[in-house]
């Protein structure tokens, strides 16, 4: 129990501990004192005694314990938690001396230290970003090859779950559902015509020309499925016959990493960055999750502890009533931006479909989670979604007594915050999975690798959050 104690519990306790010590002391001293005196001695001022010299000697101890706390066991724990913020390329933060001033040549030699690393880091971050901009370089190449290819290109790995998709087909999914890296194709297509498509492929051992239909049969497209040996499959789609546009601009979203398929573990005993996760923000008439209504919806895809660039979900929604003058100083969204807009039914049934099989992540998740749960009956589905808070891992990483505000986590890892985008849903959705992403690896270097582990240390600061992972609590 003591082991997972942060420093400065254990230090109050360390000062309770003398406190209680130095009155049993007293009581014993007095004891045997009044035990030696004559028989028809009064026990009223031994008792008056012991009672004043505890009330004196604990006032004392909780003084020390005060200046002890403030001057030597918080600047501990800022230095650690400082150095562990350097010790990851692109969290160049610099240690507070003036913070440890009574900790001697403690902070002068952190910071000496952590400068020495974060170089040998910053050499090691350069190197990958000279990777990424020469791999960035080459997608562009492809992108532009593609651009001229009248077909839309989905690569599937051997569990038929999106591994690649182009432009294109983005447009030809998004007529059924928001695209998602890793959903299965029976989340867009009807899964009897994918068995028919498998069977097809199975009998002719190579390339096969099926009918796919959406899941409500109001859809359907003619594909052209080839396997790709033991990696999985390609599915092209004849753009011509969709009437998408030709030569517009095709980025392709892809994690090549979802190619290798394993059964689910359960999710408690699952890594963190190897989750499906979504972070996701909303923006209201006002603070109460009772009697207000959401305006604006944003949410971010990540996957393998990576935020999916292109997998985004942004909508205004109209909240059937007008959006107090208040509320638009905050968030910016007026009554003409929701007009025409879809109502949060509509719009939450949207989001239940780009969050499945994922974790839900936000900053002060009780809020926001509050507007689903509470027209949950309404959409049709059900938000059981595993959920993370950053407040709360902010708390486990930088102990409770920062300020865990966004803009606060943000400026401590080192994100820039957009005043364009602040206040946006979709812009405090990025910044929040930003934060997250950033966050997982400071999370494993504590040990906490799993998910079960994480929410295990979050119900530590229970106090600050309300738990919302009744249905998901680890072994």
């Amino acid at each position: 129990m003591l082991t997972r104690l942060g420093l400065r519990p254990r230090i109050f306790l360390f000062f309770c501990l003398m406190a209680t010590g130095g009155a049993v002391l007293a009581a014993v001293a007095l004891l045997f004192g009044w035990s030696r005196a004559e028989e028809n001695l009064a026990t009223g001022p031994f008792l008056t005694a012991l009672v004043i010299f505890v009330f004196l000697n604990t006032g004392l101890l909780a003084a020390i314990w005060l200046l002890f706390d403030e001057n030597l066991a918080k600047p501990i724990e800022k230095l650690a938690s400082d150095l562990r913020l350097r010790a990851h390329p692109g969290l160049d933060r610099e240690v507070d001396v003036e913070a440890a001033r009574y900790l001697g040549d403690l902070a002068p030699a952190v910071r000496a230290a952590s400068k020495t690393m974060s170089r040998g880091l910053l050499d090691s971050a350069e190197q990958v970003a000279r990777e990424t901009e020469r791999l960035r370089s080459e997608t562009s190449r492809l992108t532009a090859l593609l651009t001229e290819i009248p077909v839309a290109i989905i690569l599937l790995n051997p569990a038929f779950e999106i591994v690649v998709y182009d432009g294109q087909a983005a447009e030809v999914l998004t007529r059924i559902a928001p695209p998602r890296l890793k959903a299965p194709l029976t989340d867009y297509f009807d899964p009897e015509s994918l068995t028919e498509a498998r069977r097809v492929l199975a009998e002719t051992g190579g390339e096969a020309s099926v009918r796919l239909e959406d899941l409500g049969r109001t859809l359907a497209f003619d594909v052209r499925i080839k396997p790709l040996g033991a990696n999985g499959y390609i599915l092209t789609i004849d753009g011509d016959t969709l009437g998408l546009s030709p030569g517009s601009p095709r980025p392709l979203i892809y994690d090549f990493d979802l190619l290798e398929t394993a059964e689910a573990a359960d999710i408690s005993s699952a890594r963190l960055r190897d989750l499906c996760l979504v972070a996701f923000d909303t923006e209201t008439t006002g603070l109460s999750p009772q009697t207000d209504d959401v305006v604006q919806i944003g949410a971010v895809r990540i996957l393998n502890g990576r935020i999916v660039n292109g997998e985004i979900f942004d909508t205004y929604v109209d909240p059937g009533r007008p959006i107090p003058p208040a509320s638009t100083r905050i968030h910016g969204v007026t009554d003409g931006d929701v007009a025409g807009a879809p109502d949060f039914v509509s719009a939450g049934r949207k989001l239940h479909h780009f969050c499945r099989d994922a974790v839900l992540v936000a900053h002060n998740a009780p809020f926001d989670i509050a507007f689903l749960k509470r027209f949950e009956a309404e959409m049709g589905v059900a938000w059981t979604h595993p959920v993370l808070d950053t407040v709360l891992l902010s708390a486990v990483l930088f102990g409770t007594t920062g300020d865990h505000a966004l803009d606060a986590l943000c400026d401590r890892l080192a994100i820039p915050v957009r005043p364009a985008s602040r206040h946006t849903a979709l812009g405090d959705a990025r910044m929040t999975a930003e934060a997250l992403v950033r966050m997982i690896p400071l999370l494993e270097a504590q040990g906490h690798t799993t998910f079960g582990d994480v929410i295990s240390e979050t119900r530590r600061h229970g106090r600050l959050l309300q738990d919302l992972n009744a249905s998901h609590r680890s072994p």
